[in-house]
């Protein structure tokens, strides 16, 4: 049977003691162990977190904008594979579970345009270490 682990920074954690098994909506069989997250898993995602976002908090909107739509579309390019997932993991027909993966992409989409929703009086990070005031 398939084991669902955590990933963290980058790398499969060890699975912990505890498991759930994970039914398969459609049919009720059991078809996978989820490995559930120790206190130390949970504490090392935290510490792992916040030391992404000190990284991440000095990229400028724009650039992050610019890895969002990366991260865009590889989902476009992936996108029936996910549904596949999505259909597996919650029972969906295939083009409903497509409709839930292009509901992701506009919520990409919107981050995506941030940046200019951020503009007003006053811009953080306009350029690495550059503030804008605008006038």
């Amino acid at each position: 049977m398939k084991s669902i682990t955590h990933y963290i920074n980058g790398q499969h954690s060890p699975e912990s003691e505890r498991t759930q098994t994970v039914f398969n909506p459609a049919t009720g069989q059991p078809q996978a162990d989820l490995s559930l997250a120790s206190r130390v898993e949970v504490e090392s995602a935290i510490k792992v977190a916040k030391q992404a976002y000190q990284t991440w908090s000095q990229i400028t909107p724009l650039n992050r904008s610019r890895i969002l739509f990366k991260f865009k579309t590889l989902i476009e390019e992936n996108i029936d594979e996910l549904a596949m997932l999505i259909s597996h993991e919650h029972g969906k027909v295939h083009d409903d579970a497509k409709g839930e993966v292009v509901r992701g992409i506009e919520v990409i989409e919107f981050a995506c345009g941030i940046p200019h929703l951020l503009k007003g009086e006053h811009t953080e990070q306009v350029g690495s270490g550059i503030d804008a005031c605008n006038l």
